[in-house]
């Protein structure tokens, strides 16, 4: 099965990873950040905002890849701090309010000033 990589200028992105890739009916989106795609810098410092800008950049790679929320079968998330659960699930409730993908979370592994969350999907189109 052939696979096209997904790229848009609307979410942020790295030469070291695609922001998603399209096999098929699957689309797959890279661990995304609440990086503002206009000013290449963190969405702000809470959570709240740091989901809100991640979840936007999802929304944009599903959109370049022919998907879209409605879609997501599965979304992972990794937090930098536990105690921004709550927060994080009360911003993550707005964007699907009415069956929602399967999930996880667990807390990022890794320190990057500032950053507070990452987001992955897998969108199914078929």
């Amino acid at each position: 099965m052939p696979r096209q990589i997904i790229t848009t200028s609307a979410a942020p992105g790295s030469p070291l990873y695609s922001q998603g890739v399209r096999a098929g009916a699957h689309v797959v989106l890279s661990g995304i950040v609440g990086i503002d795609p206009a000013t290449g810098a963190l969405a702000g410092a809470t959570i709240e905002a740091q989901t809100r800008q991640a979840l936007t950049n999802c929304e944009a790679i599903l959109h370049a890849g022919d998907a879209a929320l409605d879609d997501v079968i599965e979304v992972g998330i990794l937090l930098t701090r536990p105690e921004d659960f709550a927060a994080m699930n009360a911003e993550y409730a707005r964007w699907f309010p009415i069956d929602p993908p399967t999930r996880y979370v667990a807390r990022l592994g890794v320190d990057l000033p500032g950053l507070l969350v990452s987001i992955r999907m897998t969108a199914f189109t078929g």
